[in-house]
C-alpha cells in the first residue's frame, strides 16, 4: 500500500511527531509513504517531499528527530481551489496518477470536511489525525497541539501576572479559540484567572463588573481575565472597551497572545498523543478502515467517523466551568 500523508490548516505542535509515527509504522509493515507538502494545495500542485536520493518516498532517515520540533516540516496551508468540485476531482486524478492508495490528513474540522468531499470522487482509503490546538473535535479527549498551546499561554500569563501585581492592574489576555473556549478555560484554571470569557457562556458585563467590585472590596489589587478570541461579544480589545463603559473598577491593559500559541517545542504529552495517533492511523488503514479520524479516549486509539467529529459544537464540561468559578471566588 502506498500512503500519502500531509498537514492541513493551522500548524499545531506535534504534527511532526505524528508524521514520524506514520512513516515508521508504515515502513515497518512493508508499506510506502509519500509526504505531500502544503496540504491540499500541495496535492493539487503535486509538491512532494523528496528523500536524500531524490525519490518522492519517505524513509526512516527523513523523519529522524522530528518529534521534538513544533511547526510542520511538511508545511501546511489552506486551499480555496480544493473547496470546489473541480479541485477535488483534480486531487483524485493526481492521487491515481501517483498510485497513492490511502491518505492520512492531519488537521482540524476543515481538513476533515475536505476528506469527506474527496471520498466522493476517489475510492482510496482516508484516515485522519486531529491536528489542531483548539481541542474542538468530537471523539477524542485531546487534539494534537492543545497541550503545548495551553503550556505556552500559561507561561505568558504567569509573566503578565507579575506585572499586574506590581502595578495593581487588570489584564485582559486573549488566547486562541475561534469557536472553542478550551484553551482559555485550561489557561484560566492553571493561572488563577479571576474572569473567563468564552464562546460557550454568555459574557455579561454588569455581572463581571459587579464581581470585580466585590473582589476589590475584599482587597484584591490585580486581576487576570482570560478571553477566548471567539467570545460572542468579541476579542479582548472590544471587551475592554465595554468594561470601561460599565465602570470597571480596575485600570486595564490588553494582551493578545495570537499565533505565539501555535509554535514552540511540543510538550511530552503532545508528542506521545501524536505518535499514538499516527500509529493508530496506519494500523486502521491496514484493517481497511476509511472515512474516520483516529482519536484517543482514555489513552486508547478509537476510530470516529469524520462527520461525527464536526457534527456539533464540542461543549466544555459544566464541571470544568464550575471549577473556574469556584477557584476564582
Amino acid at each position: 500500500m502506498r500512503i500519502g500523508v500531509f498537514c492541513s490548516g493551522g500548524d499545531a505542535p506535534g504534527m511532526n511527531a505524528c508524521v514520524r509515527a506514520v512513516v515508521r509504522t508504515a515502513l515497518l509493515h512493508g508499506h510506502q509513504v509519500v509526504g505531500i507538502q502544503r496540504g491540499y494545495q500541495g496535492l493539487l500542485d503535486e509538491e512532494f517531499y523528496h528523500n536524500k536520493n531524490g525519490e518522492a518516498l519517505m524513509t526512516p532517515h527523513c523523519v529522524a528527530g522530528w518529534a521534538q520540533y513544533g511547526g510542520a516540516f511538511l508545511k501546511s496551508s489552506r486551499c480555496d481551489e480544493f473547496r470546489t468540485r473541480e479541485g477535488q476531482e483534480k486531487a483524485a486524478s493526481i492521487l491515481r496518477k501517483h498510485q497513492i492508495d490511502a491518505l492520512i490528513p492531519i488537521g482540524g474540522d476543515g481538513t476533515f470536511h475536505g476528506a469527506v468531499a474527496l471520498a466522493d470522487v476517489w475510492d482510496g482509503l482516508i484516515v485522519g489525525c486531529p491536528g489542531t490546538i483548539d481541542n474542538d473535535l468530537i471523539g477524542t479527549d485531546y487534539t494534537i497541539g492543545f497541550s503545548t498551546a495551553v503550556q505556552t499561554a500559561v507561561d505568558c500569563v504567569d509573566k503578565v501576572h507579575d506585572t499586574a501585581d506590581s502595578h495593581d492592574r487588570m489584564f485582559l489576555i486573549e488566547v486562541m479559540g475561534r469557536h472553542s473556549g478550551y484553551i482559555a478555560a485550561y489557561t484560566g484554571i492553571s493561572t488563577g484567572g479571576e474572569i473567563l470569557a468564552i464562546p460557550e457562556t454568555p459574557t455579561d458585563f454588569p455581572e463581571i463588573v459587579a464581581k470585580l467590585n466585590e473582589l476589590k472590596q475584599r482587597g484584591k489589587t490585580s486581576i487576570l481575565m482570560i478571553v477566548a478570541e471567539g467570545d460572542e461579544e468579541g476579542g479582548a480589545e472590544i471587551l475592554n472597551e465595554q468594561l470601561k463603559k460599565h465602570d470597571c473598577p480596575f485600570p486595564t491593559r490588553v494582551l493578545v497572545l495570537g499565533h505565539l500559541q501555535r509554535g514552540g517545542t511540543p510538550t511530552p504529552e503532545d508528542r506521545r498523543r501524536a505518535s499514538h495517533m499516527g500509529y493508530g492511523a496506519v494500523t486502521a488503514l491496514m484493517r481497511g478502515e476509511t472515512g474516520v479520524m483516529i482519536g484517543t479516549q482514555n489513552d486508547a486509539c478509537v476510530s470516529v467517523p469524520f462527520e461525527t467529529t464536526y457534527a456539533e459544537h464540542r461543549a466544555i464540561p459544566q464541571q470544568l466551568l464550575d471549577l473556574v468559578d469556584t477557584l476564582a471566588s
